[in-house]
């Protein structure tokens, strides 16, 4: 016989007392919400890329003090990672042409690291110049995204990335890994989940301690993400496995739960939701850091992140961007 679901016993309840059907309402939810607890991390942390991700795609270039007071305030709040900026050339990414002065002029708080992108070895080299500790290295799942994006085949930038991945092994540089288009592409369409375990096993097999899956154009949904991340985990350990979640199509929480549920442990966001890909106009902004640590309280799920602090380093750069917050969160707040 099968087992009865909560809907079934909750059918029977009208047979009960009052009070002895009102507290087997109650002890059906205690046991739904251990059972929902026991199978998400205790703890998440939350790596912060909106300094970065967030900005580069905005059109009005933001200046460096702006920057370096964004990315000091989101230290204050708590974020154990904040990705400061990239050493791209200037001519591809402008927003990023004062890297050299954001990194020497932010505040280095105890326990905060800040990786930033490069994405070959001359911006490694100037990189290291700069102060930087961690970086990350970038590619995609998609042949046509790689091209458009870096100029060069997945094979190519799997090649190039390993000068800057000797470079930093030489220098004690943790190196981490992004894939874009983990699910979707905006030239090719669908993305093989066989073809994102291919390319996070080689980026991890190079000596990246962490690879960060993202859903660049936002199409993911959970039933793609668990796919996805189902042949992930076949070939990389959970444990070095984040989510980098866009929220075009309004799933990007959902799909971070689903991520939860499968063990991963790590998220990327984007305070006020700042974000988008210059070689994907369909792409809107990350998933709002203030959203996502929101759901974790509510979860409760460690983060070690100070939600009201978070809130207003997102209206100071929202204010500086002269743009509406993308976070509902904070959206929410301002209206109580």
């Amino acid at each position: 016989m099968a087992p009865l679901s909560a809907a079934m016993l909750l059918q029977r309840l009208p047979r009960l007392p009052g009070v002895a059907a009102a507290a087997f309402q109650r002890a059906l939810a205690s046991t739904a919400s251990t059972a929902v607890a026991q199978s998400l991390p205790a703890q998440v942390k939350i790596v912060e890329v909106g300094p970065r991700d967030g900005l580069q795609n905005e059109k009005v270039i933001v200046p460096a003090d702006v920057k370096i007071q964004l990315i000091n305030l989101l230290s204050e709040a708590g974020l154990s990672v904040v990705e400061a900026t990239s050493f791209v050339s200037p001519k591809w990414v402008p927003q990023m042409a004062d890297q050299q002065q954001v990194m020497k002029g932010i505040r280095k708080y105890p326990n905060v690291s800040y990786p930033v992108l490069t994405p070959n070895l001359k911006g490694f080299e100037s990189a290291l110049k700069a102060g930087a500790t961690e970086v990350a290295i970038f590619g995609a799942a998609s042949e046509m995204f790689s091209k458009r994006n870096i100029n060069c085949s997945i094979d190519e930038s799997l090649q190039r990335f390993e000068e800057v991945m000797k470079a930093a092994k030489d220098a004690s540089i943790p190196v981490r890994g992004y894939v874009s288009c983990v699910v979707g592409c905006p030239y090719e369409g669908h993305i093989s989940p066989t073809k994102v375990a291919e390319v996070a096993k080689k980026l991890y097999s190079m000596g990246c301690y962490e690879i960060s899956l993202g859903d660049t154009i936002g199409v993911g949904t959970p039933g793609s993400m668990h796919k996805m991340l189902s042949a992930v985990i076949k070939e990389v350990p959970i444990s070095a496995l984040a989510v980098h979640c866009h929220d075009t199509y309004g799933q990007a929480l959902v799909n971070i739960f689903t991520a939860l549920q499968m063990g991963i442990s790590t998220v990327d966001s984007s305070v006020a939701g700042l974000g988008g890909c210059p070689y994907a106009s369909n792409a809107s902004g990350n998933v709002a850091t203030e959203d996502v640590v929101y759901m974790l309280n509510g979860l409760g799920i460690h983060t070690g992140v100070d939600l009201q602090k978070l809130m207003e380093a997102g209206a100071f750069i929202c204010k500086a961007l002269k743009k509406k917050t993308s976070s509902k969160v904070a959206q929410a707040f301002c209206k109580l």
